[in-house]
């Protein structure tokens, strides 16, 4: 008898993912219906069976075999039937009340497409979703703003209004499906016949098909054409946020559910001010005199409304002061960010006679 950890190719100390891994290969590549080599898909299976089940595992890993539910030991060879009425291959003496084909669902779901059928269908003919980008000016974070734009898109047929077939004449159920969109088939494993629904090839899964396809869309239900569409760019938007607008992405074929459209936001830089979260920062440069005395000065702002700041007396150049809600909205919430402004001592590059003078006064009284 070979080992089973040979037969799949992996390591004694192998994890359940690794030999899930190993068996999904080799029975790739050995399984009957695919035309491979039955037996080493039988000796393949039978590996995994041991191995993938954590007591039997540790049985053979204890004793060199497995025990069979009655109690007698299996030594397992292909196809050799054991004292305790377990045969290890997939011989005639094969007991199925043994086997537990619970772990290899999603391996031959994965394999065949076998599973279940309600979860495999899906809306045949729901539109595509759409994902654009749009880039908006920093201001326009404050309050919001609507923008248009104009896409080359899917959209309805206005002639057929969506339906595929002519005005006036009848659509008529698929003879191939009666209706249901999938079509029957038996298909012939090792394990016996197992049932798969697929899509009808002759009306694509859609059920019906009509007598005479309209002559604008030639059935489709949807034709290309320019679609203006407005989307609303909420207050507080940030880059790399995305907008979703339900039914704005392709019209669906015949009918079906139009898909959506998602607006990926890009804030254009300012000028002026930068942005952290919902926090702006601008730069104001004063004279040294206002920095020593203190002062008052006007700042700009984002909105354009008219800011007096005050200054400390000595001030440095560097010093951060905070603006309170006078930053960004938060995005879906209340209230605002704030506004911080770095004060940058001006130093002067020309001076008259007079500053001159001045300076030198202040120079000779240490300042």
């Amino acid at each position: 008898m070979r080992d089973y950890y040979q037969i799949l190719g992996i390591q004694k100390n192998a994890t359940q993912d690794d030999i899930k891994k190993a068996y999904r290969k080799l029975a790739h590549q050995y399984h009957p219906d695919k035309g491979g080599d039955e037996n080493k898909f039988k000796e393949v299976s039978e590996a995994y069976r041991v191995l993938s089940d954590a007591e039997k595992r540790s049985q053979y890993d204890q004793f060199g075999r497995v025990f069979s539910a009655q109690g007698g030991p299996a030594s397992g060879g292909e196809g050799e039937q054991t004292p305790g009425g377990w045969d290890f291959g997939f011989g005639q003496g094969f007991d199925s009340s043994d086997f537990d084909a619970s772990n290899l669902g999603d391996i031959f779901e994965e394999m065949f497409g076998f599973g279940n059928r309600s979860a495999k269908k899906k809306d045949l003919k729901k539109g595509q979703d759409i994902e654009i980008e749009i880039e908006v000016p920093l201001e326009a974070t404050l309050s919001g703003k609507e923008e248009e734009i104009s896409l080359n898109n899917q959209i309805l047929c206005s002639r057929c209004q969506g339906k595929g077939a002519e005005p006036g004449t009848p659509i008529n159920e698929c003879f191939s499906c009666r209706g249901t969109g999938e079509v029957q088939q038996i298909h012939k494993t090792f394990f016996g016949a197992v049932t798969r629904y697929t899509i009808c090839p002759e009306c694509g899964g859609e059920g019906y098909r009509p007598n005479k396809p309209c002559n604008v869309c030639k059935g489709e239900g949807r034709v290309k054409s320019e679609d203006n569409i407005k989307i609303f760019i909420p207050a507080g938007v940030d880059t790399n946020q995305v907008i979703k607008v339900d039914g704005k992405g392709e019209a669906g074929r015949k009918g079906g559910k139009s898909g959506d459209l998602y607006a990926r936001i890009f804030v254009k830089k300012h000028p002026i001010f930068s942005r952290k979260g919902d926090d702006l920062f601008v730069s104001r440069e004063i004279y040294f005199s206002q920095a020593a005395l203190g002062d008052e000065v006007e700042v700009p702002t984002l909105d354009k409304t008219k800011i007096l700041l005050n200054i400390p007396q000595g001030t440095e150049s560097g010093k951060v002061l905070r603006i309170s809600g006078k930053g960004i909205p938060h995005f879906q919430g209340y209230g605002r960010g704030n506004m911080y402004v770095e004060l940058i001592i001006k130093t002067p590059q020309k001076l008259n006679k007079k500053q001159k003078e001045l300076l030198e006064s202040l120079k000779s009284e240490g300042l």
